[in-house]
């Protein structure tokens, strides 16, 4: 007990700087664990890019888009009539508003439950011990500085822009611009046919824009399995989006009515193409966040990753991170998965992700998913595999949906049988992967899966079908 008459130092044992899903994690299962925890964030809404500019908002118009879409065109088949269906885009927005503000309130509601601090202002890290943070919150609270028993980084990551192409908010945009259109524009260069720019290129498409995608690869989603790029690319061309592979954007100038692009393919054909508005989907780099990182004794690598050990620590002692800043692919659930390990690891327990089994999703329609290694991979590496793949289109559930596009592959290694990789295109790709993850977690075999038994008839078939046909025994199929 403190002596009377003397002031009690404010005090956590870990003060978590990002509450993107990596950070808030981190915080509710340190909480969980009995750790006291401070959460700073620089918005006045927690959630991060995720929640409030990033996944939810765009998965929120994906749905509401993919609905337009199959009114205006896509009911007749299953006899179902729709006429003078109307676009009502600030309602539309509304609804998307709306779904943040749902769940970033209930996150706020569950830090308050945890009894978790939250501290609304741009951190300061003095030391691995000592924070400050100047609060931004309405009610005018004034800086604040506590002491702290370790420091979680995870501040998450922002847009890129190129060299000669600087992100202007209007004509040039990033990905949250993109989220908050107030009107449909006549058309839209995406440069960047990864999934960013492939989801927002199909929001807009669907609502009537012209939508050119310019890749510098000759796929699209680069580094994913070919199968996967060469299908999805078929089907969202089919959907009328001009992508133009193997190409470059070599300047750009921005006038009173558009953007005027100049463009080089591979083989040294040169265009110029125009657009109402250029959305710049070339990746994403670490936030820092303000973050003095070289004072702090905190090393990054060439691409201003922070560098940390297997238990997420950096080159300063009682200073950790997480998320976007770490090397590895920036993924929302990634993020969390380390948040979680962090936060076991600093209440003395293992904490743990599993690397190699970390799910990719594109929430396009049909949908991609991946999980583990590629043929390529495969090849490059010559571990011997067989494969294994299966067609929606042969797949009851599938069929009767109207849905029939795409596959499951799976790729299990050619000596153990155990299952290497999975990679899907087609209808709710995005939850059919988790069986494969979840097999793949305990080292399970494509027999395995092939001795599963799945309800018929649903869309999981086409994982089990996959799964037989590694041992060439499809049993609805040739």
């Amino acid at each position: 007990m403190a002596d009377a008459g003397k002031e009690t130092r404010e005090s956590y044992d870990v003060t978590i700087v990002g509450a993107g899903p990596a950070g808030y994690s981190a915080a509710i299962r340190a909480a969980q664990l009995g750790l006291s925890v401070a959460l700073v964030e620089k918005r006045d809404r927690l959630g991060g890019t995720c929640l409030n500019v990033g996944c939810i908002p765009s998965k929120a118009l994906l749905d509401s888009t993919e609905l337009f879409q199959r009114c205006r065109s896509g009911l007749e088949p299953h006899g179902i009539g729709v006429s003078g269906v109307k676009l009502d885009l600030a309602a539309m927005m509304e609804r998307k508003g709306q779904v943040v503000e749902k769940f970033t309130s209930g996150l706020a509601t569950i830090m308050k439950k945890r009894k978790v601090t939250v501290v609304h202002g741009e951190a300061e890290v003095l030391s691995s011990t000592r924070v400050r943070a100047a609060a931004v919150d309405a009610d005018g609270t004034p800086t604040r500085e506590w002491d702290t028993g370790a420091v979680v980084l995870a501040t998450g990551s922002e847009p890129q822009s190129l060299p000669f192409m600087e992100l202007d908010g209007k004509r040039i945009v990033s990905s949250t611009e993109a989220l908050a259109f107030d009107s449909v524009p006549k058309s839209l260069v995406v440069i960047g046919a990864g999934a960013i720019g492939l989801e927002m290129g199909s929001v807009w498409s669907r609502l009537g824009a012209d939508v050119t995608v310019v890749e510098i690869m000759p796929s699209v989603l680069p580094g994913w399995d070919r199968q996967v790029s060469q299908v999805l690319k078929r089907e969202l061309a089919k959907q009328g989006m001009d992508i133009r592979l193997s190409t470059r954007v070599t300047d750009a100038k921005v006038g009173r009515k558009g953007v005027s692009l100049k463009t080089e393919t591979g083989s040294g054909d040169q265009e110029e193409l125009r657009g109402d508005v250029v959305l710049l989907a070339v990746g994403r780099r670490p936030s820092h966040g303000g973050l003095d990182l070289e004072k702090l004794g905190v090393k990054t690598d060439d691409g201003a990753r922070v560098v940390v050990d297997e238990r997420f620590q950096t080159s300063a002692e009682g200073i950790y991170a997480v998320g976007d800043l770490i090397p590895g692919p920036m993924l929302a659930h990634k993020g969390e998965e380390e948040g979680i390990a962090v936060a076991e690891i600093l209440a003395g327990r293992a904490g743990h992700v599993g690397y190699d089994t970390i799910p990719n999703v594109v929430y396009t329609w049909p949908e991609a998913a991946s999980a583990g290694r590629s043929e390529q991979q495969l090849e490059q590496d010559e571990v011997p595999y067989n494969k294994g793949a299966f067609s929606f289109g042969a797949n009851g559930r599938a069929l009767a949906m109207g849905d029939p596009s795409g596959f499951v592959k799976i790729l299990a290694h050619g000596e153990t049988d155990r299952v290497l990789g999975v990679h899907i295109v087609g209808p709710w790709a995005s939850s059919l992967i988790a069986e494969a993850v979840a097999v793949m977690e305990f080292g399970g075999s494509a027999e395995d899966i092939a001795r599963t038994v799945h309800a018929h008839p649903t869309l999981p078939e086409v994982v089990k079908e996959a799964a037989l046909a590694v041992d060439g025994r499809p049993i609805h199929g040739l």
